[in-house]
């Protein structure tokens, strides 16, 4: 069985993140989606929230088993804890490419048997991300370009604005 781990905080998932998630989904038998706790960050959503939401938005993926499963120890020890030898990475632009870059780098010292698989962000969903998505949120602007219609209306909650 070939087992993808595919890691990020999804703070919150947006539909860049579904993208590659369905995209991945195809080349693997199994795909986990490793939410980081990363207390570092900050994040807007708790744990909980986060691993709820990558739940619901990835109930409907059925060409593989999807999993969701929080880690806060280093990505290539949660890939030996769910049993990866893969793990995906979305690139949006060049400057992704370069910290991913170093990131293989570490991980295959540390252990060469993972692989490391890099999936274009669809160009529509290029400029998506998470940080740029709460902060249009904060500010009353519609996010609904980037987030599904559960995840809007949760940012909504969160930040304690009317749906309209």
């Amino acid at each position: 069985m070939r087992i993808g781990l595919y890691p990020g905080t999804f703070d919150p998932v947006t539909l860049g993140h579904l993208d590659i998630i369905q995209r991945a989904a195809t080349l693997v038998d199994r795909l986990v989606i490793g939410v980081a706790i990363n207390r570092d960050k900050g994040p807007l959503f708790d744990l909980d929230e986060r691993v709820e939401m990558l739940q619901e938005e990835c109930a409907q993926i059925t060409v593989a088993e999807v999993v969701v499963h929080p880690f806060d120890n280093l990505l290539i020890d949660c890939a030996h804890d769910v049993g990866a030898t893969v793990i995906v990475r979305g690139l949006r632009a060049v400057a992704d490419f370069e910290y991913e870059f170093q990131m293989v780098g570490m991980n295959r010292a540390l252990d060469s048997s993972v692989e490391t698989v890099f999936l274009m962000a669809d160009a529509r969903r290029q400029a998506i991300a998470s940080k740029l998505v709460k902060e249009i949120a904060r500010l009353g602007g519609d996010v609904s370009k980037f987030v599904s219609p559960a995840v809007k209306a949760r940012l909504a909650e969160k930040l304690g604005q009317k749906q309209g």
